[in-house]
């Protein structure tokens, strides 16, 4: 039986509950303590129920898109594939939805990075400037319509 994560609650549940959401398989991948900080994330950083949830759903899509790109390895996501992910909502997705994307994905990787799941000599900082590389090797299908 797979894991989901509770957006509700700071614990691991049962793949059947309604509540939960099922863990990217970059997370799950990661081993260690990724899934562990990847919960972390959500429930201690995030204290709206809404908020959470959007930012959860928002981390879930990029992660999947990263998937699909032949990302196997969280700790292989590089600012560029964070431009080009921002660049493919642009052309689908509201602008105060791509700045929350934005937002969560920075967010979540500090995150992560801090925690040391993610080797910070592997990552370099995703800011606004990192943002405007020309990125059209990486295109993908809109995540804005993954639901």
């Amino acid at each position: 039986m797979g894991t989901r994560v509770s957006t509700e609650a700071a614990v691991l549940v049962p793949e059947t509950s309604p509540t939960g959401f099922r863990l990217p398989a970059l997370v799950v991948g990661a081993g260690g303590s990724a899934a562990l900080r990847f919960v972390e994330f959500f429930t201690v950083t995030i204290r709206n129920k809404h908020t959470r949830t959007s930012y959860a759903h928002a981390a879930a899509l990029f992660l999947r898109w990263r998937e699909a790109q032949g990302i196997s390895d969280l700790g292989r996501v590089q600012p560029v594939h964070v431009a080009a992910y921002i660049e493919v909502l642009q052309g689908g997705c509201t602008a105060p939805t791509v700045k929350q994307h934005l937002a969560c994905i920075r967010m979540l990787f500090d995150w992560l990075v801090t925690r040391q799941v993610i080797d910070s000599k592997r990552r370099r900082p995703v800011t606004r400037r990192s943002l405007h590389l020309k990125v059209d090797c990486l295109r993908g299908a809109n995540p804005c319509t993954i639901r």
